[in-house]
């Protein structure tokens, strides 16, 4: 299977037309057809449903259509890296990460590598740690700023100081907003948004004790910025790490903190023993030496 009409596929899949994509692709619409009936033919699969007005990708042609991002975004990222030069260098390094507090400290060390390399730049990718994991196994992603609890044995990393911690979100007139705190039992006969990572429910479910059994999930969601869109319609109260929280109109949404307090740690990581890029090596050095020296600054000042 070739690269290029993998392009070619995509193209489709996107346009939902051969004449619209051939045009896009600036090639004739007949050779465009037989790329297709060849690939169809060479996977033994049908992976377009070939109507009057456009056409349609069957369930084997939406597998393809995933498999077939993944590995030209993984092309594409392994011809910038083949291309960088030490002597000048260039590229871009992928982070991953999470609607978290410990996002903040990342604009100090991305602003002080660009001031050394200037012709670099980021990619960052929004979504939970599980799912960064994934990208970084497969080699998409550099870079993963991790909510803990998360298995970092494969992986190389620095645990930040911040603490994120979980809160309820709602609406301002919503009446648990009138509390200074939220405790398990008021949590009860209310609906609930919930996070979808295993780990983090489990977290919870022990934070609830004995309530966990009378609570009522309505939604869970990936990342606390959809539970807000929810909370603020009044749909439901959003179990969720503060997060971004500090950035949000404080007239449409409040947090309450829990008690007791549940809380947890970062860790910015990188697969251990993994080839990277020059700009992606440069910039975990940078991590590291960054991260090292403020943390001794920090015990020689305590």
């Amino acid at each position: 299977m070739e690269i290029r009409v993998l392009r070619y596929f995509l193209t489709v899949a996107r346009e939902e037309s051969i004449t619209r994509a051939a045009q896009v692709l600036h090639i004739t619409q007949p050779t465009l057809s037989r790329q297709l009936s060849q690939l169809e033919e060479s996977m033994g699969v049908k992976l377009f449903l070939r109507g009057t007005r456009r056409i349609v990708l069957t369930n084997e042609g939406m597998l393809l259509r995933r498999r077939a991002e993944e590995i030209l975004e993984l092309v594409d990222k392994t011809e910038r890296e083949l291309m960088e030069q030490d002597e000048q260098v260039e590229g871009v390094v992928a982070i991953g990460c999470g609607d978290l507090r410990s996002v903040q400290k990342l604009p100090e060390l991305i602003r002080t590598f660009h001031e050394k390399y200037p012709l670099v730049t980021f990619d960052l990718y929004t979504a939970t740690a599980d799912h960064i994991k994934e990208r970084m196994d497969r080699g998409l992603t550099d870079i993963g700023l991790l909510l803990e609890p998360v298995d970092l044995e494969k992986y190389d990393f620095i645990r930040l100081p911040v603490t994120e911690r979980c809160v309820v979100t709602m609406h301002p007139d919503a009446p648990l907003a009138a509390k200074e705190y939220i405790t398990p039992e008021d949590l009860v006969g209310v609906p609930l948004i919930m996070p979808r990572r295993p780990s983090i429910q489990g977290e919870i479910a022990n934070w609830f004790g004995d309530y966990y059994d009378k609570i009522q999930v309505l939604f869970t969601s990936n990342l606390p910025a959809s539970s807000a869109v929810m909370a603020n319609q009044g749909l439901a109260y959003s179990i969720n790490t503060c997060g971004s929280a500090d950035f949000w109109d404080q007239t449409k949404l409040t947090c309450r903190p829990l008690k007791p307090e549940l809380a947890s740690t970062c860790a910015l990581a990188w697969k251990r023993q993994q080839p990277f890029g020059t700009a992606a090596e440069k910039f975990i050095s940078h991590i590291r030496k960054c991260l090292t020296e403020k943390e001794m600054q920090e015990k020689e000042n305590s």
